[in-house]
């Protein structure tokens, strides 16, 4: 059974110009990770595309599309720091970006999780502010 969210599914202080950088990079994460095919990254620019995974509060939430669930092989989370934003074409910058990926319908869940976790804008400083892997587990452990 592979951890949903592991230290090696994160990123801290990242520079990152681009939309699709930002999501190619939570992607691939979770392909080097074994969570998904190489494939997926393709099905997350495409759900970009229907509509955007900027949830507001400086997160966005990079996921595939419905049919890119046949990529998935394990639940998993990765999560992206970004200091200084990446514009996502909203008028506000992301900040934090978490790929999800769910098996059998777990990235609801999944979805939930980060959506109640990033609702409090305290949270979402603290996620900025930490600067270890493992105290950004702790905030999301303790977040849900």
């Amino acid at each position: 059974m592979k951890k949903i969210l592991d230290e090696a599914n994160i990123l801290l202080n990242q520079t990152i110009g681009s939309k699709e950088e930002a999501i190619r990079l939570t992607g691939k994460l979770l392909v080097e990770n074994g969570y998904v095919n190489e494939d997926y990254i393709e099905k997350m620019l495409h759900r970009e595309e229907l509509s955007t995974t900027y949830m507001g509060n400086g997160v966005a939430i990079p996921h595939g599309t419905e049919d890119a669930k046949k990529e998935v092989n394990y639940s998993g989370i990765s999560i992206v720091q970004v200091p200084e934003g990446v514009d996502f074409g909203t008028g506000e910058d992301a900040k934090i970006l978490f790929g999800i990926a769910g098996k059998d319908g777990e990235h609801l869940e999944l979805l939930s999780q980060i959506a109640i976790l990033c609702s409090e804008e305290e949270n979402v400083h603290k996620m900025l502010e930490v600067t270890s892997k493992q105290e950004l587990i702790a905030l999301f452990e303790e977040g849900n």
